[in-house]
Protein backbone atom coordinates (compact mmCIF):
# COMPACT_ATOMS: atom_id res chain seq x y z
CA UNK A 1 0.00 0.00 0.00
CA UNK A 2 2.80 2.19 1.19
CA UNK A 3 4.41 1.36 -2.20
CA UNK A 4 1.49 2.49 -4.57
CA UNK A 5 1.18 5.77 -2.51
CA UNK A 6 4.43 6.51 -3.31
CA UNK A 7 4.38 6.05 -6.92
CA UNK A 8 1.03 7.99 -6.66
CA UNK A 9 2.94 10.56 -4.92
CA UNK A 10 5.74 10.82 -7.78
CA UNK A 11 3.44 10.64 -10.61
CA UNK A 12 1.68 13.67 -9.52
CA UNK A 13 4.62 15.38 -8.89
CA UNK A 14 6.40 14.67 -11.99
CA UNK A 15 3.12 16.43 -13.69
CA UNK A 16 2.90 19.34 -11.13
CA UNK A 17 6.78 19.70 -12.68
CA UNK A 18 6.02 20.13 -16.20
CA UNK A 19 7.83 23.24 -17.66
CA UNK A 20 5.65 24.22 -20.82
CA UNK A 21 6.62 26.38 -23.24
CA UNK A 22 3.80 27.18 -26.29
CA UNK A 23 4.52 28.27 -30.07
CA UNK A 24 1.08 28.63 -31.17
CA UNK A 25 -1.62 30.69 -30.15
CA UNK A 26 -4.51 27.64 -30.77
CA UNK A 27 -1.99 25.44 -29.17
CA UNK A 28 -1.73 27.55 -25.81
CA UNK A 29 -5.13 28.05 -25.80
CA UNK A 30 -6.10 23.98 -25.49
CA UNK A 31 -3.59 23.72 -22.99
CA UNK A 32 -5.34 25.99 -20.74
CA UNK A 33 -8.67 24.65 -21.88
CA UNK A 34 -7.24 21.34 -20.31
CA UNK A 35 -6.57 22.74 -16.91
CA UNK A 36 -2.89 22.75 -17.34
CA UNK A 37 -2.10 26.48 -17.97
CA UNK A 38 -0.38 26.69 -14.60
CA UNK A 39 2.38 24.48 -16.37
CA UNK A 40 2.80 27.28 -18.61
CA UNK A 41 5.79 29.30 -18.61
CA UNK A 42 6.07 30.65 -22.13
CA UNK A 43 4.36 31.79 -25.21
CA UNK A 44 3.94 33.82 -27.66
CA UNK A 45 3.21 37.49 -27.90
CA UNK A 46 -0.09 36.53 -29.76
CA UNK A 47 -0.84 34.45 -26.88
CA UNK A 48 -3.25 36.69 -25.34
CA UNK A 49 -6.31 34.01 -23.93
CA UNK A 50 -7.45 33.67 -21.99
CA UNK A 51 -6.25 36.54 -19.65
CA UNK A 52 -3.30 34.20 -17.61
CA UNK A 53 -1.42 34.30 -20.91
CA UNK A 54 -0.97 37.75 -21.09
CA UNK A 55 0.84 37.08 -17.99
CA UNK A 56 3.13 34.31 -18.89
CA UNK A 57 6.99 34.84 -20.37
CA UNK A 58 6.83 35.95 -24.04
CA UNK A 59 9.75 33.72 -26.00
CA UNK A 60 8.27 36.41 -29.18
CA UNK A 61 6.22 35.83 -32.19
CA UNK A 62 4.49 33.03 -33.61
CA UNK A 63 6.76 33.29 -37.11
CA UNK A 64 10.05 34.03 -34.76
CA UNK A 65 10.50 32.79 -31.36
CA UNK A 66 13.56 33.38 -29.99
CA UNK A 67 15.87 30.18 -29.05
CA UNK A 68 17.32 32.28 -26.46
CA UNK A 69 14.44 33.37 -24.53
CA UNK A 70 12.65 29.79 -25.08
CA UNK A 71 15.84 28.39 -23.63
CA UNK A 72 15.92 30.90 -20.44
CA UNK A 73 12.92 29.27 -19.43
CA UNK A 74 14.38 25.32 -19.02
CA UNK A 75 11.31 23.88 -20.45
CA UNK A 76 10.57 20.18 -20.40
CA UNK A 77 8.51 20.09 -23.22
CA UNK A 78 7.88 22.61 -26.21
CA UNK A 79 4.17 22.29 -28.14
CA UNK A 80 4.33 23.64 -31.43
CA UNK A 81 2.98 23.82 -34.83
CA UNK A 82 4.74 22.58 -38.00
CA UNK A 83 5.95 25.64 -39.51
CA UNK A 84 9.65 25.97 -37.98
CA UNK A 85 11.62 23.50 -39.13
CA UNK A 86 14.75 24.80 -38.07
CA UNK A 87 13.59 25.41 -34.70
CA UNK A 88 12.57 22.35 -34.63
CA UNK A 89 16.31 20.71 -35.35
CA UNK A 90 17.64 23.65 -32.82
CA UNK A 91 15.73 22.26 -30.22
CA UNK A 92 16.11 18.68 -30.74
CA UNK A 93 19.77 19.22 -30.90
CA UNK A 94 20.22 20.43 -27.38
CA UNK A 95 17.74 17.67 -26.32
CA UNK A 96 14.85 19.66 -25.48
CA UNK A 97 11.36 17.70 -25.91
CA UNK A 98 9.19 18.79 -28.03
CA UNK A 99 5.64 18.22 -29.78
CA UNK A 100 4.70 18.56 -33.26
CA UNK A 101 1.05 19.45 -33.17
CA UNK A 102 -0.67 19.38 -36.81
CA UNK A 103 -4.11 21.63 -36.46
CA UNK A 104 -5.01 23.08 -39.94
CA UNK A 105 -7.85 20.98 -40.64
CA UNK A 106 -10.94 19.67 -38.56
CA UNK A 107 -9.37 16.38 -37.77
CA UNK A 108 -6.35 17.70 -36.57
CA UNK A 109 -7.51 19.59 -34.18
CA UNK A 110 -9.54 17.23 -31.92
CA UNK A 111 -6.65 14.71 -32.27
CA UNK A 112 -4.14 17.57 -31.00
CA UNK A 113 -6.85 18.08 -28.60
CA UNK A 114 -6.86 14.61 -27.16
CA UNK A 115 -3.37 14.69 -28.08
CA UNK A 116 -2.60 17.25 -25.60
CA UNK A 117 -4.93 15.55 -22.95
CA UNK A 118 -3.16 12.24 -23.02
CA UNK A 119 0.83 14.13 -22.56
CA UNK A 120 -0.59 16.17 -19.83
CA UNK A 121 -3.02 13.34 -17.82
CA UNK A 122 -5.63 15.60 -18.91
CA UNK A 123 -7.89 12.76 -20.98
CA UNK A 124 -11.34 12.99 -19.55
CA UNK A 125 -11.27 16.94 -20.42
CA UNK A 126 -10.22 16.09 -23.48
CA UNK A 127 -12.62 13.79 -24.43
CA UNK A 128 -15.54 16.36 -23.03
CA UNK A 129 -14.27 18.98 -25.05
CA UNK A 130 -13.82 16.58 -28.63
CA UNK A 131 -17.68 15.43 -27.54
CA UNK A 132 -18.91 19.08 -27.42
CA UNK A 133 -17.16 20.02 -30.74
CA UNK A 134 -18.69 16.72 -32.11
CA UNK A 135 -22.12 17.70 -31.14
CA UNK A 136 -22.02 21.46 -32.56
CA UNK A 137 -20.82 19.93 -35.80
CA UNK A 138 -23.83 17.56 -35.92
CA UNK A 139 -26.04 20.67 -35.14
CA UNK A 140 -25.21 22.51 -38.21
CA UNK A 141 -26.41 19.15 -40.75
CA UNK A 142 -29.05 19.96 -42.64
CA UNK A 143 -30.23 23.37 -41.77
CA UNK A 144 -29.18 24.93 -44.88
CA UNK A 145 -27.84 22.56 -47.80
CA UNK A 146 -25.96 22.76 -51.31
CA UNK A 147 -25.06 26.56 -50.51
CA UNK A 148 -21.83 27.51 -52.36
CA UNK A 149 -20.10 29.88 -49.22
CA UNK A 150 -16.82 32.06 -49.44
CA UNK A 151 -15.46 32.63 -46.08
CA UNK A 152 -13.04 36.07 -46.58
CA UNK A 153 -10.58 37.07 -43.92
CA UNK A 154 -9.43 40.24 -43.41
CA UNK A 155 -10.59 43.86 -43.03
CA UNK A 156 -11.56 44.50 -46.56
CA UNK A 157 -12.86 47.94 -47.12
CA UNK A 158 -12.04 47.71 -50.61
CA UNK A 159 -12.41 44.83 -53.22
CA UNK A 160 -9.92 46.34 -55.33
CA UNK A 161 -6.52 44.44 -54.51
CA UNK A 162 -5.92 41.21 -53.11
CA UNK A 163 -8.60 39.26 -50.74
CA UNK A 164 -7.70 36.56 -48.53
CA UNK A 165 -10.31 33.70 -48.97
CA UNK A 166 -10.60 30.15 -47.24
CA UNK A 167 -9.04 27.15 -49.16
CA UNK A 168 -9.67 23.53 -49.53
CA UNK A 169 -7.23 22.09 -46.95
CA UNK A 170 -8.37 24.40 -43.85
CA UNK A 171 -10.64 23.66 -40.76
CA UNK A 172 -12.89 26.31 -41.67
CA UNK A 173 -13.20 24.41 -45.22
CA UNK A 174 -14.47 21.09 -43.31
CA UNK A 175 -16.78 23.36 -41.15
CA UNK A 176 -18.65 24.25 -44.41
CA UNK A 177 -18.55 20.65 -45.68
CA UNK A 178 -19.95 19.04 -42.29
CA UNK A 179 -23.22 21.69 -42.50
CA UNK A 180 -23.49 20.05 -46.08
CA UNK A 181 -22.50 22.62 -47.75
CA UNK A 182 -19.81 23.32 -50.11
CA UNK A 183 -17.06 25.83 -50.35
CA UNK A 184 -17.66 28.72 -53.12
CA UNK A 185 -13.95 29.08 -53.60
CA UNK A 186 -12.64 24.95 -55.98
CA UNK A 187 -9.23 25.24 -55.87
CA UNK A 188 -6.14 23.43 -55.55
CA UNK A 189 -4.80 26.23 -53.64
CA UNK A 190 -4.23 25.90 -50.38
CA UNK A 191 -4.44 27.89 -46.86
CA UNK A 192 -5.42 31.14 -47.49
CA UNK A 193 -5.86 31.63 -51.62
CA UNK A 194 -5.41 35.25 -53.09
CA UNK A 195 -8.50 36.41 -55.26
CA UNK A 196 -8.97 39.26 -56.94
CA UNK A 197 -12.89 41.00 -57.75
CA UNK A 198 -12.76 39.11 -61.36
CA UNK A 199 -12.43 35.92 -58.78
CA UNK A 200 -15.07 37.18 -56.42
CA UNK A 201 -17.37 37.40 -59.37
CA UNK A 202 -16.69 34.11 -61.00
CA UNK A 203 -16.76 32.24 -57.65
CA UNK A 204 -20.64 33.89 -57.09
CA UNK A 205 -21.40 32.53 -53.79
CA UNK A 206 -24.38 31.86 -52.42
CA UNK A 207 -23.57 33.10 -48.98
CA UNK A 208 -20.68 35.15 -47.79
CA UNK A 209 -19.11 35.31 -44.32
CA UNK A 210 -16.79 37.88 -43.82
CA UNK A 211 -14.19 36.78 -40.76
CA UNK A 212 -12.60 40.16 -39.02
CA UNK A 213 -10.88 40.49 -35.51
CA UNK A 214 -11.97 43.74 -33.46
CA UNK A 215 -13.76 45.89 -35.85
CA UNK A 216 -14.55 48.51 -33.82
CA UNK A 217 -10.94 48.57 -32.58
CA UNK A 218 -9.86 49.35 -36.43
CA UNK A 219 -12.59 52.00 -36.18
CA UNK A 220 -14.82 50.09 -38.75
CA UNK A 221 -18.57 49.51 -39.21
CA UNK A 222 -20.41 46.51 -40.41
CA UNK A 223 -21.35 48.95 -43.46
CA UNK A 224 -17.81 49.66 -44.06
CA UNK A 225 -16.93 46.17 -44.78
CA UNK A 226 -20.33 45.57 -46.21
CA UNK A 227 -20.80 48.23 -48.83
CA UNK A 228 -18.01 46.87 -51.08
CA UNK A 229 -20.43 43.63 -51.81
CA UNK A 230 -23.05 45.02 -52.51
CA UNK A 231 -21.59 46.50 -56.12
CA UNK A 232 -21.14 42.67 -57.08
CA UNK A 233 -23.18 40.84 -59.62
CA UNK A 234 -22.85 37.69 -56.96
CA UNK A 235 -25.87 35.96 -55.14
CA UNK A 236 -25.36 36.63 -52.35
CA UNK A 237 -25.86 40.37 -52.70
CA UNK A 238 -29.11 39.11 -54.78
CA UNK A 239 -30.26 37.48 -51.39
CA UNK A 240 -28.75 40.08 -48.59
CA UNK A 241 -26.81 36.68 -47.65
CA UNK A 242 -23.28 38.81 -46.53
CA UNK A 243 -22.47 38.40 -42.70
CA UNK A 244 -20.07 39.10 -40.55
CA UNK A 245 -18.12 37.23 -37.66
CA UNK A 246 -16.59 39.54 -36.02
CA UNK A 247 -14.53 37.62 -32.77
CA UNK A 248 -10.99 37.22 -31.71
CA UNK A 249 -11.87 33.58 -31.80
CA UNK A 250 -12.56 33.24 -35.36
CA UNK A 251 -9.12 32.33 -36.84
CA UNK A 252 -8.13 30.63 -33.96
CA UNK A 253 -8.39 26.45 -34.20
CA UNK A 254 -8.63 26.09 -30.35
CA UNK A 255 -11.30 24.28 -28.61
CA UNK A 256 -13.22 28.09 -28.70
CA UNK A 257 -14.04 26.42 -32.06
CA UNK A 258 -17.21 25.63 -30.36
CA UNK A 259 -18.29 29.75 -30.60
CA UNK A 260 -17.67 29.76 -34.15
CA UNK A 261 -19.57 26.86 -34.67
CA UNK A 262 -22.31 28.36 -32.75
CA UNK A 263 -21.86 31.62 -34.89
CA UNK A 264 -22.05 29.69 -38.09
CA UNK A 265 -24.83 27.88 -36.76
CA UNK A 266 -26.82 31.30 -36.45
CA UNK A 267 -25.92 32.37 -40.23
CA UNK A 268 -27.32 29.25 -41.37
CA UNK A 269 -30.39 29.52 -39.25
CA UNK A 270 -30.78 33.01 -40.79
CA UNK A 271 -30.72 31.62 -44.29
CA UNK A 272 -33.17 29.32 -43.83
CA UNK A 273 -35.64 31.10 -42.18
CA UNK A 274 -35.93 34.17 -44.77
CA UNK A 275 -35.82 31.80 -47.79
CA UNK A 276 -38.90 30.35 -46.15
CA UNK A 277 -40.08 34.03 -46.09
Amino acid sequence: MMKYVLLSCLSVLAIAQERIVTLSPAINEIVYALGAGDMVVGNTTYSTYPEASKHVAKVGGYFSPDLEKILALHPTIVFMQPNNRKLLAQLEKLGIQTRIIPIDSLPHITTAILQLGKQLHKEEKSRYIVTQIDRALKALNGIVTGKRILMVIGHNTSLVGNIFVVGQNLYLNDIINASGNTNALQSARKGQPILNIENLIAANPDIVILLVHDMKKSGLSKNDLIQPWLELPITAVKNRDIYIIDKEYTGIPSDRLIYFLQDFKKILTHVNNHQLQ
